[in-house]
């Protein structure tokens, strides 16, 4: 039975995924009511289709439509300025009640360079200030003694029980029991998570919801937008990103718990999307809209109108990275709160961290290198590290495991399975080895990279899973699908006995793996044993999916095993009927097999799950499960107890690759495999899961023992300890004595006798490198495009001198050649007098200093400037307002301030003539467009019917090689001038209403025009019109000059024939004519009175009645 894997391909679909772009946002289409002339001849002729083919509306029809869209930008901005209003109160809320938790918030904010946010504090203190005198106050009698007690007066009780009475008092709402609006019972933490997420809410703050996956994050999530609907009145718009996978399971839970609230997916081709999009988003006709996040970067231009009241993202670890696409976009947005749902809120390090806070309130860690300084700078004492870690976070994230909330769910059993490879696994090991032996010695060349032992790395990979992933391993053909399927994998051989096993038992199993064609062999392999399966991964469609879960899930149902990648099928998925997960291989993120296993083990599971972790012996896989392990210990240490990670632990290095490569190589190489055709027994089953449980338990304990600075200081070194054995010392011998290379590899050589004896003098150690100069603390960063006053850099510059006199630093020495040794070392020598005659700034120069601070532009960024300059090159420097549309949380006020002074103080910003050049470019493209719609506006003026009378004078050049007819001219010119000839999209809309034109039903060549190509002949026209109109060379007006060459500007505006004929050029005077040309001129010999080409049957610009009668030429 032939295999239904694809053998030759070598590519793993599931290896890569990127975001796709989206569409950038467009301007709004031109309108201009009062010239649009009238297109209709319904006056003398009323049956004509003059209109029908025109396609226009009423004049009142696009004044109400323009009305209407108005009335729909002044609501969105009465939003807008409505929500950043409560904004700012919740700012005072959140600080407030931040700074009573801890004033370790302080510092975060006050890194802050926003003067507005300086203010609030200074507010909140001077507030604090007051109460706490008029405490002081109340607390004394009259004759100067303290009192303990002071009673207050009937008039003070009064005034306070009215204060409670006119807001509501202070109490916040607490549920003791699942809500009312819940159409269903919530366990008792999900209540308790209720009430966490209402008091983020009433203290303006936002969180992350972070428990274990499987404790019903989806429900906690979807019972507080009913709170906020059915008990603070709020039903919205709510915006909820999740991923592709779990749109239908969102959708699926509000139906079922909350059904009242009103639901819109925004999901689906291009054209489905379009009718959401204006029939259901723009009008508000939804309470939570719910989409991807791909749908995010393709709608944001949408997305982005609404003033949202909560953005909530589902796997909130994919905007752990501040620089994607995804976690730039989503900034942009306007909303009141924002919630982050995740079940592993710690991957790498402390940056994705701040990462996630800065995006919940930017307004507090705005800073990330503040944020890693904190906590880096706390010395060796891990305890207050921890200790720090849990106040700063207490009161965003909420944490919880199944094993402390969720009784009735047994705990799940995790064994690693130890397995050797088979004969044919070591064959290729060693082949793959053998093949980069320098860079598996560690001899490689100084060209050596990272890449290379990545690509090791992964050949390994696939090796320990199965060789026959490799092309040419299988053998055949012809292809069979028989036992050496099983027998030459030794996870192939293990895996089938254990199935056997739990077959027998009644369970059902999922078998996760990280490659999609290892999921192909595993197909082969159920059909062969008559097992029956499903399977998902990457490339399956969403459809598929949802059928394929709700197949393995339903009651009675005959699938015993699921296949499914651990990245594409780890996310949003419900498989609580299994109690088996196998782990085929490990993911290099910990976290995803931890997704992988919680497919199963969540609420609703009746049986104890086991996750069986494979992992081949004496290999690269043990190097990777202990690099898991050491993760996971980061992530007990700081998530489940202080929720942060101090040390950066990324990707694998070069040196820990070089390590992961080299375990178990000797060992490799020394050993046979297994024999072919070996089958396991019961008794080697059991024995190889009672070796792993105990294994697992040896390697969980050598974790448990290590605290956050061990797995800070956790490098490549220790990777070469092993069984208790240490390695590092065995670096440089491994490989000359265990493999015997093909041939001599020739180290790289240096020629250069120069640097031979420099070597030989000074060693080969490589120079550190130079430190940066340090700054004063606390200084605002001052960047050119921000526009502070001058002498705010001189005074800080001061300052910076100082601090590095008073810390006694020392200049080094400028980089260069030695030839101007003697340049540099007097530069170094005015630096080092600048820093040791410096002096502190007086008490009046920090006075200046302060208010210099607030005369720039501090919450204008990078971003922001370079959206100016574009937005002011498409719009013109002076509309504010449409420059404040494209520019988040500027208003058309700021834009005026900050245009004033940059277009005073330009010369200051880098690159000045270049951002200038930018703006006038972009402004001479909007003179000529105006032009040129005026023009066409003008041409068709002076026609009642501009469709049937408008003449279009040709230039010779154009004629010559023409393939539009006039009537499909004039067509185009009309709707040009009705959909505004800068409008987004004009040339999709032609090209649609071209189709839906009755006129042109049968005229093959003008139906089948792309927008490209409509674009490139309406370009072609209207320099024609404006030509006309201009008339600058009246003996030039036919295009042709007086020695017979065509003018340079129709050369530019001919590109739209599509045949791509031009006429042939003259190369002698008694070279070729163009025969063309000449009929065109009169002085062919031949009569034309046979037209050979479209062209023809156009009319002269002097005849008008010829032009109606012969528009219907042959077409080339």
């Amino acid at each position: 039975m032939a295999p239904s894997r694809s053998r030759p391909s070598a590519v793993d679909p599931d290896a890569s995924m990127s975001d796709a772009p989206g569409p950038s946002a467009g301007r709004p289409d031109a309108m201009d009511v009062d010239e649009t002339p009238d297109f209709s001849d319904s006056d003398t002729n009323p049956n004509t289709t003059a209109s029908s083919i025109a396609g226009d509306y009423p004049v009142d029809g696009r004044r109400k439509r323009a009305e209407a869209n108005q009335l729909r930008r002044s609501i969105f901005g009465r939003k807008h300025d409505a929500l950043g209003e409560s904004k700012e109160d919740d700012s005072i809320r959140r600080f407030r009640y931040l700074l009573g938790l801890t004033d370790l918030f302080r510092h975060f904010i006050e890194t802050n360079p926003n003067p507005k946010i300086r203010e609030i504090i200074h507010e909140i203190d001077r507030q604090n200030e007051e109460e706490e005198a008029k405490k002081k106050k109340k607390g004394v009698r009259q004759g100067g003694a303290a009192t303990s007690r002071a009673r207050r007066t009937e008039a003070e009780e009064d005034a306070e029980l009215l204060k409670d009475e006119r807001h509501g008092g202070s109490a916040e709402t607490v549920f003791r029991e699942s809500p009312g609006f819940i159409k269903g019972t919530m366990r008792d933490y999900q209540v308790a998570g209720l009430n966490w997420l209402i008091s983020l809410h009433e203290n303006g703050i936002s969180g992350i919801l972070a428990d274990e996956m499987g404790l019903g994050k989806t429900l906690q999530t979807i019972s507080f937008l009913g709170y906020l609907r059915h008990i603070m009145g709020i039903n919205g718009p709510h915006l909820v990103l999740v991923p592709k996978s779990t749109l239908d399971n969102w959708r699926r839970e509000f139906e079922r718990w909350t059904p009242d609230v009103n639901v819109l997916v925004l999901q689906g081709a291009k054209d489905e999307r379009h009718v959401l999009i204006n029939e259901r988003l723009v009008d508000d006709g939804f309470d939570v809209c719910i989409t991807s996040y791909e749908m995010v970067l393709r709608e944001k231009s949408h997305l982005k109108k609404f003033a949202w009241e909560y953005i909530i993202i589902d796997e909130a670890h994919r905007i752990k990275n501040e620089e994607s696409s995804l976690a730039q976009v989503i900034r942009l947005f306007n909303s009141r709160n924002r919630l982050l749902i995740t079940g592993t809120p710690l991957q790498n390090n402390l940056h994705e961290l701040w990462a996630l806070l800065n995006f919940l309130l930017p307004d507090v860690f705005g800073d990330s290198d503040a944020f890693d300084q904190w906590f880096s700078g706390q010395g060796q004492d891990q305890e207050k590290v921890v200790e720090q870690l849990h106040r700063v976070l207490r009161p965003f994230l909420l944490r919880r495991v199944k094993a402390d909330v969720e009784k009735s769910l047994l705990p799940k059993r995790e064994v690693n399975l130890y397995i050797g490879m088979s004969d044919m696994q070591v064959k290729w090991y060693q082949k793959i080895l053998e093949k980069d032996i320098d860079a598996v010695n560690g001899a490689g060349g100084k060209r050596e990279s990272k890449t290379r032992l990545l690509n090791i790395v992964m050949q390994l990979r696939k090796c320990c899973n199965h060789p026959y992933l490799f092309e040419g391993a299988e053998p055949g053909p012809p292809y069979t699908t028989d036992e050496h399927l099983v027998y030459n994998s030794g996870k192939m051989a293990l895996l089938d006995r254990l199935l056997k096993k739990m077959q027998r038992q009644g369970s059902r199993v999922l078998i996760f793996s990280q490659m999609s064609r290892l999921l192909d062999i595993l197909e082969d392999y159920c059909v062969f044993r008559e097992y029956k399966y499903c399977r998902i991964d990457g490339g399956t469609a969403h459809e598929d999916r949802i059928a394929a879960i709700d197949d393995y899930n339903k009651e009675g149902s005959d699938k015993f095993i699921f296949l499914l990648t651990t990245r594409a099928g780890g996310l949003g998925i419900n498989l609580t009927s299994a109690d088996i997960v196998v782990l085929y291989d490990s993911d290099w993120n910990p976290q995803a097999d931890l997704q992988a296993m919680d497919r199963a083990h969540r609420i609703g599971q009746t049986k104890q799950v086991v996750v069986y972790r494979f992992v081949t012996e004496n290999a690269i896989e043990e190097k990777v499960l202990e690099r898991a392990a050491q993760k996971l210990r980061l992530d007990q240490l700081v998530i489940q107890q202080g929720r942060a990670h101090p040390g950066a632990k990324g990707p694998a290095g070069k040196d820990e690759l070089l390590s992961m490569i080299q375990h178990g190589a000797e060992k490799v190489f020394q050993s046979k495999g297994a024999d072919k055709g070996t089958e396991l027994n019961d008794d080697d089953i059991e024995e190889i899961l009672s070796k792993g449980e105990a294994r697992t338990k040896e390697l969980n304990a050598k974790y448990e023992k290590l605290g956050i600075d061990d797995l800070q200081k956790f490098s490549s070194e220790s990777a070469y300890e092993w069984n208790g054995e240490n390695f590092s010392g065995k670096k440089k011998e491994i490989g000359l004595t265990w493999i015997n290379p093909a041939k001599r590899e020739r180290k790289e050589q240096s020629y250069s006798v120069d640097k031979f004896y420099r070597q030989a003098i000074y060693g080969t150690t490589k120079a550190e490198p130079k430190p940066k100069a340090p700054r004063a603390p606390k200084q605002i960063p001052v960047h050119d495009y921000q526009f502070y006053p001058p002498r705010l850099r001189e005074l800080q510059d001061r300052e910076t001198a100082f601090y590095r006199k008073e810390i006694g630093y020392k200049v080094p020495l400028p980089d260069g050649d030695d030839d101007n040794m003697s340049e540099r070392e007097a530069e170094r020598a005015l630096d080092q007098q600048e820093i040791d005659t410096a002096v502190p700034l007086t008490e009046e120069e920090q006075e200046e200093k302060q208010k210099l601070s607030l005369q720039g532009f501090g919450d204008w960024n990078r971003r922001d400037y370079q959206q100016f300059i574009n937005a002011s090159a498409r719009h013109g420097r002076h509309d504010y307002d449409r420059i404040a549309e494209e520019i988040d949380s500027k208003t058309p006020a700021d834009i005026k301030a900050y245009a004033k002074v940059f277009w005073q103080r330009y010369v200051e910003v880098a690159d000045y003539t270049k951002s200038l050049g930018v703006i006038e470019a972009g402004e001479e493209r909007l003179r000529k467009t105006e032009h040129q719609r005026k023009m066409l506006r003008k041409k068709l003026q002076q026609y009642r019917v501009p469709l049937q009378q408008m003449k279009i004078n040709y230039s010779v050049s154009t004629t010559n090689k023409k393939v539009y007819t006039e009537e499909e001219d004039r067509f185009l010119l009309v709707l040009l001038d009705k959909h505004g000839i800068d409008s987004e999209g004009i040339f999709e809309r032609i090209r649609d209403e071209i189709r839906e034109s009755p006129l042109f039903r049968f005229d093959w060549f003008f139906l089948s025009r792309t927008p490209v190509e409509i674009s490139r002949r309406c370009t072609t026209l209207l320099t024609t019109i404006v030509k006309e109109f201009e008339d600058i060379h009246p003996a030039k007006s036919n295009g042709v000059n007086g020695k017979g060459k065509r003018e340079p500007e129709d050369e530019e505006n001919d590109d739209d024939s599509v045949l791509g004929m031009a006429p042939a050029k003259k190369k002698s005077k008694s070279g070729v004519k163009n025969k063309a040309l000449d009929n065109v001129k009169g002085t062919s010999k031949v009569n034309s009175a046979a037209p050979s080409s479209r062209a023809s049957s156009v009319a002269s610009t002097n005849s008008a009645s010829g032009s109606k009668s012969k528009s219907k030429g042959k077409k080339k």
